[in-house]
């Protein structure tokens, strides 16, 4: 934080049982602290390539590592950084393994990890075991036996797990995220979010030849919410989800299958190969969760049907409600107008988080994967806590197996606690903000 320096933060008794802040990029900007951060990434298709370019930007980062299972997309990477005046990274692509080699060699300070999502719990422990801050992308592992792996690991090893949940950093997200900080929603009770995102024709399958993409095989063999993190992610915060409450079960339901093979015979006809293939996945998951304290959350899935794109983020409290996807707010100590909606966007501007303070529009997400990784490599770099800890983390990514196991049982299932009780005495620490 700007003005408190790390002894002077611990003083203040905000340290949580389980994570505490990290302080901002310009507070290393004199210091010692301010050295060079070696990073490596490991898949450097789409995604990891944008991470590569967002690295090159932070100052004192550098990219000394790439693995790929395609050399192509390796070396691309590792001219990226040759164009931008970096030294070259090294490349590693050999197998499915070749990344316990690049991490035993290179001594490496973080890793990045934007491989198939059934790879992200290996990677993300063999980097602990080698000393190296695992940033692992959404989400961190598929089953909650690997999700307990990660927090063991993180906790035998000492080195923080922290997955990468861009949508936590957000400039409206945090700003909802001071003002619940500061009572101006009373006490929450009920939060709704979504991931509603029409991907079939670009990220689950090819739009021109509707050849499936590595993806599709999660809609053909399980039917259960796939993708929650982004949604999940900034209502963790919101809802003091591990610091002062806790989810307690998840209930999952699903609906039918239509908008995949409506997709095909709409755009390639009823002979092509996967127009009529039966699809496992739903087109809409709702699950319920509920907390500790007698709070409720809905969450919704929702990549199937042609739709825009929305998260349909709502904090509701006995003071106010907060909806997103109108971009309106009402307070009963505030807003002028009884029961009124008023626009969200001067409550953003006068509410901004301390680390949405310069103009990074022509970042990757408008600035939210730059804001995430500044602090990521903050953290790395002073040996401290990442900004979204192994157990936020744990949260996010049990909701894709249970959520399955629910809807398969057609009942409630119980959600673990994976603090084991420290919830009860952890105090919030993601993006404390004293400036407001």
């Amino acid at each position: 934080m700007n003005e408190l320096n790390r002894r002077d933060f611990m003083k203040t008794g905000a340290v949580a049982t389980i994570g505490i802040g990290v302080l901002s990029k310009s507070a290393f900007a004199n210091s010692e602290a301010a050295k060079t951060v070696k990073v490596g990434v490991i898949g450097v298709g789409g995604r990891g390539t944008g991470h590569v370019t967002n690295l090159l930007t932070i100052e004192g980062v550098e990219v000394a590592a790439v693995c790929d299972l395609f050399i192509e997309k390796a070396e691309n990477a590792a001219a990226i950084c040759d164009k931008a005046g970096r030294k070259k990274p090294k490349i590693y692509c050999k197998d499915l393994t070749t990344y316990k080699e690049m991490l035993e060699k290179e001594k490496l300070d973080a890793v990045i990890i934007a491989t198939y999502w059934e790879s992200h719990a290996d990677i993300g422990l063999a980097a602990m075991e080698n000393g190296t801050y695992p940033g692992i992308e959404v989400p961190a592992a598929l089953t909650v036996e690997n999700t307990w792996k990660l927090i063991e690991t993180s906790q035998r090893t000492g080195i923080p797990c922290m997955m990468l949940e861009n949508w936590s950093f957000r400039q409206d997200n945090l700003a909802a995220l001071n003002m619940k900080r500061l009572g101006m929603f009373g006490e929450i009770v009920h939060c709704h979010c979504a991931h509603s995102h029409d991907c079939i024709d670009h990220w689950f399958f090819d739009s021109k030849t509707g050849e499936q993409k590595w993806p599709a095989k999660y809609l053909l063999n399980y039917n259960r919410d796939q993708y929650p993190t982004h949604a999940v992610g900034p209502i963790i915060s919101w809802m003091d989800i591990n610091r002062g409450d806790r989810f307690t079960e998840i209930y999952s339901t699903a609906s039918a299958s239509k908008g995949i093979n409506s997709y095909f015979k709409r755009k390639f006809g009823n002979d092509h190969p996967n127009a009529n293939l039966k699809y496992k996945q739903g087109d809409i998951v709702t699950s319920v969760l509920k907390t500790k304290m007698g709070k409720t959350l809905v969450i919704n899935y929702d990549m199937q049907l042609p739709r825009p794109y929305s998260n349909r983020w709502l904090l509701e409290g006995t003071k106010g409600v907060y909806d997103e996807e109108k971009a309106s707010i009402y307070l009963i100590d505030q807003s002028p107008e009884y029961h009124i909606w008023e626009p969200w966007k001067p409550y953003e501007q006068k509410y901004n988080h301390k680390w949405w303070q310069g103009d990074y529009s022509n970042q990757s997400h408008g600035g939210t994967d730059y804001v995430m990784l500044c602090q990521f490599i903050d953290a790395v770099r002073e040996k401290g806590p990442t900004p979204i800890d192994v157990y936020d983390s744990a949260v996010m990514t049990a909701i894709v197996e249970l959520s399955g196991i629910s809807i398969e049982k057609n009942a409630p299932v119980p959600f673990p606690d994976f603090t084991k009780g420290k919830w009860e005495t952890n105090k919030p620490y993601f993006a404390m903000d004293k400036s407001i």
